[in-house]
């Protein structure tokens, strides 16, 4: 096989077959600076982005950061920022290089680079994907002032660690330099997470200047925006398939989906995109959208992925072939679809039908285990949330309580049944040390904070208590069947 790498030297040789950039690479300003460029970034906005380079808009060009590891940097760097998208059906894979990426930064490695692209004038927006655990948020929502990290960039704000960090003295050398803020646009799964954002941000920065919270609060924008696609961890078999598709090696290809869904508060006081000329949906209020993601989409990724693991599934379509698990997936958007808001005009049936196609997709080969990461900082919004509001309407939320004692459940699986880092969460030292077999759901609820100072905490509990003990006793199959679900597999 070829060594040489993907790279702007090397686009011209790529088959036809391939898309490719069709601008002038060399000529892109970068007007959005992101947090966070792992690989759901780049099948997702840095695709978008590409479309708008593609029609004209040249001054959109992304510079990435990675907040923690260099290895994004370390694969792309090389490759001039290319990668390739490999977008597969079930029977079919379309290849396309995308270009929107113009430079990578490590903040560790320079954190005064990274300001320093942040404070350029010419940066206009800030989007962030650096998942739900890394907004530092203590178990009642706000910001977790005692975290190390914060810390740290309150004591050492030229030189931070967090996107609190970044973003606070960013925004304070801008407002101090007269340069007008950037628009900071969350693309994470947090509830409004554009306000969550907001409010995080303007307690961290009246934590070290009140005037620059104040600024925060009154005069920088953070619309909330809604980020849908499937994109499963790379494998060192999809790199050796895409090399002798290419003809070239490239350290890094993204998998997904076709499917590709962002919804976004429009609300950009320094200028956007086009976005919606590619499909971006730009609203008034993200909240529904959001919502029905959050309960329909991400919890059920979440109960297939616990209920997978614990039945020796190792990936969601494998795991959705399962006549129970699949019976149960009805049964929890059951739940669920009562809970969004009525008045809306959602088509949450044409939406979970979407959904169940997106599952059956056996071309992706999504990993239950990596779906399962952080679950004490994803269930609060995908399955929590909905428990309470079943429970405040007066309806039982069975399905959805089983969810979280699945979690509990293959917590303790791991070095057992599964493997001992099978899947990871920040709560792991501290579940460890409530014992290999947790001792009582009440305590894993405090650490996690689920359903805190709610009235009827205890019945979430006691639920979740119930179906753990048929997990423990019988797995799947007996919580399935307190359900009225068969547990026949195919």
């Amino acid at each position: 096989m070829t060594n040489r790498r993907l790279s702007n030297s090397t686009l011209k040789a790529l088959p036809a077959s391939v898309a490719v950039p069709r601008y002038d690479r060399g000529g892109i300003a970068p007007g959005i600076v992101h947090l966070g460029v792992g690989a759901f970034h780049r099948a997702h906005q840095a695709a978008y982005v590409d479309d708008c380079l593609a029609a004209g808009e040249a001054d959109w060009g992304i510079v990435g950061v990675s907040l923690r590891s260099p290895d994004t940097r370390d694969a792309l760097a090389p490759q001039d920022g290319l990668y390739t998208l490999a977008i597969r059906g079930s029977g079919s894979e379309e290849l396309r290089v995308v270009g929107s990426i113009r430079s990578l930064l490590v903040a560790p490695e320079d954190p005064a680079a990274v300001l320093a692209v942040l404070t350029d004038p010419r940066t206009r927006i800030v989007t962030l994907t650096i998942t739900e655990k890394a907004y530092l948020r203590a178990a009642g929502g706000g910001l977790d002032s005692t975290h190390p990290d914060i810390v740290h960039d309150l004591a050492n704000p030229q030189m931070p660690r967090t996107a609190h960090g970044f973003l606070a003295e960013a925004l304070s050398r801008r407002r101090a330099a007269g340069i007008q803020p950037f628009t900071v646009l969350c693309c994470d799964n947090l509830p409004a997470n554009g306000a969550t954002l907001h409010r995080l941000l303007v307690e961290f920065a009246a934590l070290r200047d009140p005037g620059l919270a104040g600024h925060i609060a009154d005069g920088v924008a953070f619309p909330s925006s809604m980020v849908d696609r499937i994109v499963p961890a790379t494998t060192d078999v999809d790199r050796a398939r895409i090399a002798v598709e290419l003809g070239v090696e490239d350290a890094w290809p993204v998998m997904t989906e076709p499917f590709c869904q962002w919804v976004v508060e429009d609300d950009f006081p320094a200028g956007r995109p086009a976005w919606e000329k590619f499909g971006v949906t730009m609203v008034g209020d993200v909240g529904p959208f959001e919502d029905m993601k959050l309960r329909l989409l991400n919890g059920s990724h979440s109960a297939i992925a616990y209920l997978g693991l614990l039945s020796g599934y190792e990936t969601v379509d494998r795991a959705f072939a399962d006549p129970a698990i699949r019976q149960f997936v009805d049964g929890l958007w059951a739940e669920a679809i009562p809970t969004l808001p009525q008045d809306a005009g959602l088509d949450t049936a044409g939406y979970t039908a979407q959904l169940a196609e997106r599952y059956s997709n056996t071309a992706l080969a999504h990993r239950t285990a990596q779906i399962a990461n952080d679950g004490s900082q994803k269930l609060p919004q995908r399955i929590v949330a909905s428990a309470v509001e079943r429970l405040s309407a007066g309806d039982p939320p069975a399905h959805l309580m089983l969810v979280v004692a699945a979690w509990i459940a293959a917590c303790e699986a791991r070095g057992k049944t599964l493997p001992e880092a099978h899947f990871t969460d920040p709560l792991d030292t501290r579940l460890t040390a409530l014992g290999s077999r947790v001792e009582t759901v009440a305590a894993v609820f405090d650490l996690a904070g689920f359903a805190k100072d709610h009235s009827q905490r205890m019945t979430l509990i006691d639920l979740t208590a119930a179906h753990l003990e048929r997990l423990r006793r019988g797995g799947p199959a007996a919580a399935f069947a307190a359900l009225g679900i068969g547990s026949e597999k195919p």
